[in-house]
């Protein structure tokens, strides 16, 4: 590597700060798998295809196989190993376990992460591709099954756990909105 090849810079990942060197070429899955530890986001296709290696980067979802390293510097990362607060599972990591959410787990990862992404662009009343009323002045959109699988279609399970994870994100959103 040359000096015009690498970058130094400073990811914030699950509440910690990691001052790194990388390759400007390197992803940031790579970034977090190999030069952090962070082993929860997954490379499956490596083409941003499945998301299993999605994270929330400063609270988006983003699929970090396709996100370049540099291109996350200074930003808040969290990965699935960073949902947890204290220990303790989110009421959405509760729900993919009760309700058999995974299978292999590979993939569960990358869903949870989406799924708190998704329930977040919901919440904010962003629009999906199923929402019927797009217009500003239009209703805020239901979650229902329609938009939550339209919502987590980014994010491919090779088990065919989709029905269960479709149940807990669905409960997990209700009790949320129970508590408002």
């Amino acid at each position: 590597m040359t000096d015009d090849t690498h970058s130094g810079i400073s990811l914030h990942v699950n509440g910690l700060t990691h001052r790194l060197a990388v390759d400007n070429r390197r992803t940031l899955l790579d970034a977090l798998r190999e030069q952090i530890g962070h082993t929860g986001p997954k490379k499956g296709c490596d083409q941003g295809q499945c998301g299993a290696c999605t994270v929330l980067l400063d609270g988006r979802r983003v699929v970090s196989c396709l996100t370049l390293a540099v291109a996350a510097d200074g930003a808040e990362v969290t990965t699935v190993e960073g949902l947890a607060v204290d220990g303790e599972l989110q009421p959405l990591q509760q729900a993919f376990v009760r309700l058999d959410g995974f299978q292999c787990g590979y993939c569960t990862p990358g869903q949870l992460c989406s799924a708190v992404g998704m329930l977040a662009e919901h919440a904010a009343g962003w629009p999906s591709a199923a929402t019927a009323d797009v217009s500003p002045d239009g209703p805020a959109s239901e979650l229902d099954t329609v938009e939550v699988r339209e919502r987590m279609s980014g994010n491919l399970c090779r088990c065919g756990a989709y029905p269960s994870i479709v149940r807990a994100v669905l409960e997990t959103a209700s009790r949320k909105e129970a508590t408002r």
